[in-house]
Formats: structure tokens, sequence, C-alpha cells
């Protein structure tokens, strides 16, 4: 008869004087458990893959020591027979074995420096804290390898721009995904500086039969690199604050209708009051709210006359636009810093008998306003201050 029996019942049954015919398992040596356990963690692998693990410096580090753990066990007559009975995948085939190559017998720490990489607790393998390989710290130093840029001030006008599309929400940051997204001309942030790819040479095809190029790419703070394009990838993807700095046309600003991938913000408005305050009257036509919303522009209005933010009286909406893929709190401010030279300086009461100066009325007509909004669209609004002589924006 089968024992059925676990470990606990065996036991619980000794405890009560009964004899148990103990289960009969086949012994195995130190190593060969560390071969099956090994070989196990490969199988895991190709269960949650569905492929063999494969060799190369863009793969992930474990899957390339799994490839060369597992070129180890198949030129290995002993682990082939050790795992006969696991391998339920087909996964020690003669066939993958080239006839040519001999691996000597390592462990996974020996693996590791193999393929080039350094670990901190070699005792640890599993856990691989910080861990580099070859090609990640040649990309490293290829980055920081940097010189001063000698023809600075060709490039300092672009990144300033940068920095203020940057400030104004007309350009935004996103993380850094493939390497088809390095090209001539785009900015991205690595190491903490804006970082300008002002020239690709031609491409070429690497040992490992990867595209590449080399590139010359300009930093904010007045230096200059000649790198890799593979070398920029690495160094993006390794920096946990590394990204893509989109264009400032990518995707409407503002628009009756968004693309679908389109990330609505809300919508900028233009108010005008219907205050009986004798100066508000004199001035009714081009004195003007210029706000930002998340939400509905009525819902925003609703208690107006409650509002000193309003001058405690109902409004008019004179006009709104719709706008996407912006911050609409760095876009206020941009707004209100731009129009500052025509900012209303008035007191008025709340509705509690205190004090208040509201922010957000200007002095501006309805047409430079529509200006100014061209000029967000564009990217250049950043360049320009309202000059109130003149009723127009002129560049800063």
């Amino acid at each position: 008869m089968a024992n059925k029996f676990t470990e606990e019942d065996d036991a619980l049954l000794e405890e009560l004087g009964v004899e148990v015919e103990g289960k009969k398992v086949a012994s195995r040596t130190p190593r060969e458990e560390r071969i099956i356990a090994g070989f196990e963690e490969i199988q895991r692998f190709v269960d949650e893959q569905g492929r063999m693990p494969e060799h190369g410096e863009e793969r992930d580090i474990f899957e390339r020591l799994y490839a060369t753990r597992l070129d180890q066990i198949r030129r290995q007559e002993e682990c082939r027979t050790v795992l006969a009975e696991f391998d339920r995948q087909g996964l020690v085939d003669l066939s993958f074995v080239e006839t040519e190559a001999v691996v000597d017998d390592m462990d996974d720490e020996a693996l590791l420096a193999e393929l080039g990489v350094e670990v901190d607790t070699p005792n640890e393998i599993t856990k691989l804290n910080h861990v580099r390989s070859s090609a990640d710290k040649r990309a490293a130093e290829e980055i920081a390898n940097r010189e001063k840029c000698e023809d600075f001030d060709k490039f300092k006008p672009l990144l300033d721009k940068v920095k203020k599309d940057l400030a104004a929400g007309v350009r935004q940051t996103r993380p850094f995904q493939t390497m088809a997204e390095i090209k001539q001309g785009e900015f991205f942030i690595v190491g903490g500086q804006i970082a300008y790819v002002a020239e690709m040479g031609e491409e070429f095809i690497t040992e490992y039969d990867r595209r590449d190029s080399r590139l010359r790419v300009i930093y904010d703070n007045g230096t200059e690199s000649d790198v890799l394009l593979r070398s920029l990838q690495r160094a993006l993807h390794r920096d946990g604050t590394g990204r893509r700095i989109t264009e400032p046309s990518a995707g409407p600003l503002f628009s009756d209708v968004s693309a679908d991938d389109d990330l609505a913000s809300g919508t900028v408005y233009v108010l005008r009051s219907k205050s009986d305050l004798p100066y508000v009257q004199e001035n009714r036509d081009i004195l003007h709210k210029i706000g930002v919303t998340g939400g509905s522009v009525e819902k925003r209005i609703a208690n107006a006359k409650l509002d000193s933010t309003f001058l405690m009286a109902d409004v008019e909406i004179v006009a709104t636009y719709e706008l996407f893929n912006i911050n609409r709190t760095k876009l206020e401010n941009l707004i209100h810093r731009v129009f500052e030279p025509a900012r209303l300086e008035i007191e008025i009461k709340d509705r509690f008998g205190r004090p208040v100066v509201p922010r957000e009325w200007f002095l501006v007509p309805l047409f430079v306003i529509d200006d100014a909004v061209e000029k967000i669209k564009d990217g250049t609004i950043g360049d320009f201050i309202y000059d109130p002589e003149q009723a127009t924006l002129r560049p800063r």
C-alpha cells in the first residue's frame, strides 16, 4: 500500500507508538541539487517568456546568466544525465552545442564575471542590487566623458528656449521608451542636464549586428560629448530621471477637437466684469480676467458675485480656448507674467468686509489676448511681454 502520510502525520504516529514504513527517496549530491536548482530557474524563464534565454549585451542580466548556464549544462554529460528526467521542455538538446566550444564548470559568480558583470554581494547572486554590464559601463563612461563646447554660443539660445518652454508647459517631458526616439534635433534630460542631439553620423552595424550611430550631444552646462547612439540609449534607460522632451507641437495645445492620445488639461478663459464700480465701468471693454480651469467655466463663475476674485460681481465669458497636453498652473503663471505691466491694481471688500486685491485682472484688449494664445501655440510666448503704451506684445 502506498504511503500517503506527510512528515507531520509520521511524527504524530510516532508519538502514538505506531511504526510507519519510511518513504524511500533517492539521495543526490549537493552538486546535483545545485544543477537541478539552476536548471529549474531556466525552465521558469522559458515558461514565462515562451522562448529560450539569449546572449547579448542588450539582454537582461539574468537572461544572459541563464543562457550561459544552459550552454554549460548542454556541454557536460554529467549535467545532461542528472537533468534527463526533468527536461520537459527539451532544453538539454545536443543539437544546440557548438562542438568546438569548451566551457569549464563555473558557479554563478564565475558566470557573472565571464559576462563582465560586477556584483557587490557575491554570495547573494539572486539579489543583484547593483550590477553593471560592460556595455553599461562603457555607456556611462561615454556620457561622463564630456569636453567644453567651443561653439556653445550657437546652441545656448536653443537650450534656453527649451527651458522656457518647459517652465511654461509648452513642452513636456515623457519617459524615454525606444532608440527610435533619438534623432538629430531632439532634446533629452540625462544626468540632470538637458541634452541636445546636434549631429548624427552615418549609421553602421556593430559586431553584434545591431544598428548604431555616432552622435554629437550638446549639454546645457556648456559641454559636449561624442557618444554612440546606443550609449545614450543605455544612459537614458539607467537614469531614473532620464526623460525625452517633446516638441512644442506635440499634440494640439488649443483645439476644438482632441486626438485620442491627448491629455485634456482644461480651458483658458477670458471674462469681462459686470461690476458697477466706477473704474470697472470706465474700462469695461479692455478689462479682462484671464484664468485657466480644469473644469467647466460656467461652474467656475457660478457664484462670481460672492467671490472677491471676480470683483464681487457677475461676469460674462468673452472667450475660451480648450487646451491639451499642457500644465495648467504653469501656463496660467506664464500668461500673468506676460501681462504683468497691465495688471489691475484695485482693492475691494470681500463679503466679510475684509480688503482684498484681486490678481487676475488685466487692462488688455481682447485681440492682444488672441495674439498671446497664438504665440503659446507656436511656443514663442516666453519671448514676449505686453507693452501697455503700444497695446501690443513686444520681444523681451
